[in-house]
């Protein structure tokens, strides 16, 4: 069987267990890239502020609203991904020469936007609860107080009220956001090369290469996770609120936030984004290894 197989698998393993770990940034995070009036009672200062309250509000089960649908859509995300990434990889590595810069960006773009097509309505669900604020105030009315939907009830909600569409809103920003991973890649495979002419990389090398790259891409493609965001969640019905493009989006923030409103979050999401990256990539490599000599004897055997 093809080590591509065993790259997605380790793939999809390594998403999960760097989902689990840091998923509560992951919550704070979303919740203030979607937020647009920060003058509300109820409104986020900060990420700490953010922490405190979604925790005295919802409790602890608040800060991993979503968790089920983010860990599916991790496996399915990162298994697509590199899959094709190490399929696109294998064709230019010819030799056992590396990848060039070009021949990265290719792979990337082709894994990226394979993933992004299937992936969407996963991140749409996803982006919809964990963005959704619920209460544990016993005294309040059941009219304004909003239900804590599981991931079933939370795509027949969608379908009803937005339609079948809709699970690919936000995918212009999304497809954008393609970059993202490329510029991951592309810093971590480049670094990579040149560190392993010097020595054998060992799992904190893995970690420290992932928590390097993923911040340089993060960081240069935070307004369009913002804008992504906010295109995910329920569209409101009044104009100035609708985005109906990506740039559309991007003049509205500007116009009503200032551009500050474009890094709502970034402390958390950075924070986030690169502990996501660096478990991810560390636990990879181990799960790699593992999965190969599994996928091998099941082989033998049969």
């Amino acid at each position: 069987m093809s080590d591509n197989i065993a790259h997605a698998i380790s793939g999809a393993g390594g998403g999960i267990i760097s989902m689990i770990l840091t998923y509560p940034l992951i919550t704070v995070s979303s919740r203030l890239q979607v937020q647009k009036d920060t003058k509300e009672s109820d409104a986020y200062k900060g990420g700490w502020d953010a922490v405190v309250k979604i925790f005295n509000n919802e409790g602890i089960s608040g800060l991993y609203s979503g968790l089920n649908s983010a860990i599916f859509g991790i496996a399915v995300t990162n298994g697509i991904y590199y899959y094709f990434y190490e399929t696109t990889k294998k064709m230019f590595e010819k030799g056992n020469r590396p990848m060039s810069v070009v021949e990265s960006i290719m792979a990337g773009t082709i894994a990226g936007s394979a993933t992004v097509l299937v992936t969407n309505p996963i991140w749409v669900v996803n982006t919809r609860m964990t963005t959704r604020k619920v209460s544990l105030d016993e005294d309040e009315s059941e009219k304004t107080k909003p239900k804590k939907l599981g991931t079933i009830a939370t795509i027949l909600k969608i379908i009803n009220e937005d339609g079948f569409k809709s699970f690919w809103q936000g995918i212009i920003p999304a497809l954008i956001l393609v970059i993202n991973p490329i510029i991951q890649y592309t810093v971590f495979e480049q670094i990579k090369s040149r560190i392993e002419k010097m020595k054998k990389l060992g799992n904190l090398d893995f970690f420290l290469l992932g928590a390097i790259s993923k911040l340089v891409a993060t960081g240069s493609t935070y307004p369009y996770i913002v804008i992504k965001s906010r295109m995910q969640l329920r569209q409101s019905s009044q104009e100035s609120a609708r985005y109906k493009s990506t740039w559309d989006g991007l003049q509205k923030i500007i116009a009503n936030e200032g551009y500050g409103g474009l890094y709502k979050g970034i402390t958390s999401k950075l924070l986030q984004s690169v502990l996501t990256a660096a478990f991810l990539f560390m636990y990879k490599e181990v799960l790699f290894k593992y999965t190969v000599a599994f996928l091998a004897l099941r082989k033998r055997v049969i």
